[in-house]
This record gives C-alpha cells, sequence and structure tokens, in this order.
C-alpha cells in the first residue's frame, strides 16, 4: 500500500483536518509523511513598487507562518508515532510546488483538504486541490469539509 503520504497545509482549519487524516492514514499504514507549505513570492515587478523594509517584513512574516504551521505538523505525527519530514516551498504555483515535491520525494499519496466548491464558485475561485487532481500522476486523497473524521488507530493515546 502507501509508504510516503505528502500532505500540503496552508495553516487553515480545513487543511488541519487533512493533515490529521492523513498522519492517522500513515500511522495505520506505518508510513512515513512530508509536510509541505507553500508561500506565494513577490514577483521582481510587483516587488519593486514596495519598500525594501516591507518586502523584508513580508519574507520575515511568511517564513514565521510556514514555520508555525510545520511545527503543529511535526508535533501531530511525532504524537502519533510518524516518522515525518517538514517542507517549506516558496512557489507563485502552490499546486506546482505540490507536485513537484511528491515527485522529488517519491510520495506515492498525496492527501489535501477541498472546500468542496461547485459550480461558479469553483470556477471563480480556482483551487490548488482541482489543479493538483488535474496535473499529478501521484494519486490523490481529497479531504473535504464535511468528511467523517477518520478514527484513531489502536494503541495510540488518541483512544
Amino acid at each position: 500500500m502507501h509508504q510516503h503520504i505528502l500532505i500540503p497545509t496552508d495553516g487553515s482549519e480545513l487543511s488541519q483536518k487533512a493533515l490529521d487524516h492523513g498522519v492517522a492514514l500513515a500511522q495505520a499504514l506505518k508510513a512515513k509523511v512530508t509536510v509541505l507549505t507553500v508561500s506565494p513570492f513577490l514577483t521582481p515587478g510587483f516587488a519593486a513598487g514596495f519598500e525594501p523594509g516591507i518586502v523584508t517584513a513580508y519574507e520575515k512574516e511568511v517564513a514565521a507562518s510556514a514555520k508555525k504551521y510545520l511545527d503543529a505538523a511535526e508535533k501531530a505525527a511525532a504524537a502519533a508515532g510518524v516518522r515525518c519530514e517538514v517542507m517549506h516551498v516558496v512557489n507563485k504555483h502552490p499546486y506546482q510546488a505540490i507536485i513537484d515535491t511528491a515527485k522529488l520525494k517519491g510520495c506515492d499519496l498525496i492527501v489535501m483538504a477541498s472546500h468542496g466548491r461547485s459550480g461558479i464558485s469553483a470556477v471563480v475561485l480556482g483551487s490548488e486541490t482541482v489543479k493538483v487532481l488535474t496535473h499529478s500522476t501521484t494519486p490523490v486523497l481529497v479531504v473535504r469539509r464535511d468528511s467523517a473524521a477518520i478514527p484513531p488507530v489502536r494503541g495510540t493515546t488518541a483512544e
């Protein structure tokens, strides 16, 4: 079955649900996880319109947020006894960073969240999950807002 699961997170409540699901699945399968957060970068043309101090402050804030998300992910994985690697990538196309990381790390499953939007709101708002589903050759497990929680694995502290 799956041996290495990639779990992208943006620190939201919904991505936390996907993280919990992915870690529980990894625990049940005795798999390892790589948790990824992708931050947007300021393109040179866009960044040129700001004072250098503002750009530096933005970069520090992005790094601090990524560290916070990844520290929480490491803690959740450790509590479940799951081997975990964390990565922070800066890329203007998060879906591409997710696909590239899955290939780079040899992941055989991506577990990620979806808001479950449909119709015009899905078209207008777009979805990194849909883009990953469309372009990835790695299987993707989508955890939706209304998905049932995965039960804890026996022998864990979550019982």
